[in-house]
């Protein structure tokens, strides 16, 4: 039996003109919303209208014999990978951590559609290139950067990953009341603890969320994008007769941290910023934080070869 051809699957997500013209369901409708506040819909337009030049250029570099295939963003989590996919993400950097964490070890290429609008710190390939990479993407003829990830197991087996960080707290919030334990000094330490939550973030992530929290408490944490590491902070903890705050920021290695849920409604562990996709985390639930096995295959760039 043959084997397969390899399968570009390109991952989009929905651009700002498509989503004007799904809430307001006409063109025009979208136009007179957008003029009655003194803005115009051409400049919204004339960016869709790029991006899937973009996207089409993209998706005609294939090698004719490839199989392809598209998946939007918000489809994501009924869309089933093969392991010898290679995933072309066309969009903003933040697209690559909505795909990470469905994958398992398949090579991911960024494409950054509007250079002049996207730092692209990760998807930092330009659409001419993409020719290029797939091919040798599929050979090992590219630089791959394998990104650590965070992972959260819950006590009832459920599982989260994430490229970014894994939040642990209130979804409405407020203050999140829960028992952190941790390494600490060579052992393991634990307090009760009431704050606005708790995030874990990669070295990835670090550069993001976990560097705002990092710079406004002074807990910096080295953490490198492929370091087999992750970094905690509490966020704005309380100290009363009941809570302490000395468990604010640490790195995990080869301990995990682990929440002991003291919220009886609310609690809610998400990843990526992605809130409406969260497991639930009511009083007594159990959840271990700590570096995924599981990395993020990030195409560098064109190698020698």
């Amino acid at each position: 039996m043959a084997a397969l051809a390899p399968r570009a699957v390109f991952v989009t997500r929905e651009t700002d003109y498509e989503l004007l013209i799904a809430r307001h369901a006409t063109r025009g409708q979208a136009r007179f919303f957008l003029e009655s506040r003194g803005q115009g819909l051409a400049e919204v337009e004339a960016r869709h209208d790029r991006f899937h030049a973009v996207l089409a250029r993209a998706r005609a570099t294939v090698p004719g014999e490839w199989r392809q295939a598209s998946v939007r963003r918000a489809d994501l989590d009924r869309f089933l990978f093969g392991p010898d996919d290679v995933v072309v993400a066309v969009g903003q950097d933040g697209l690559i951590a909505n795909v990470a964490k469905y994958l398992d070890g398949q090579p991911v290429i960024g494409i950054n559609p509007a250079p002049d609008l996207y730092d692209g710190v990760l998807v930092r390939n330009r659409v001419e290139g993409l020719g290029r990479l797939l091919p040798a993407s599929v050979a090992g003829a590219v630089a791959i950067e394998q990104r650590t990830m965070v992972q959260a197991v819950l006590d009832g087996g459920e599982r989260l990953f994430a490229l970014n960080e894994i939040f642990v707290g209130h979804r409405g919030h407020q203050s999140a009341r829960y028992r952190i334990e941790a390494p600490d000094e060579g052992g393991i330490a634990a307090e009760e603890q009431s704050s606005s939550g708790l995030i874990v973030a990669s070295g990835t992530g670090a550069t993001g969320w976990a560097r705002s929290i990092a710079e406004a408490t002074a807990l910096g944490l080295p953490l490198a994008p492929e370091e087999r590491a992750v970094g905690y902070w509490v966020r704005e903890p309380f100290p009363s007769v009941a809570t302490a705050t000395r468990l604010r920021a640490g790195k995990l290695t080869d301990a995990d941290l682990v929440v002991t849920s003291r919220m009886n409604e609310g609690g809610v562990v998400f990843a990526d910023g992605i809130e409406h996709d969260f497991l639930g985390f009511g009083w007594g639930r159990q959840v271990r934080l700590s570096p995924a096995a599981r990395t993020l295959h990030l195409v560098a760039g064109q190698g020698a070869g």
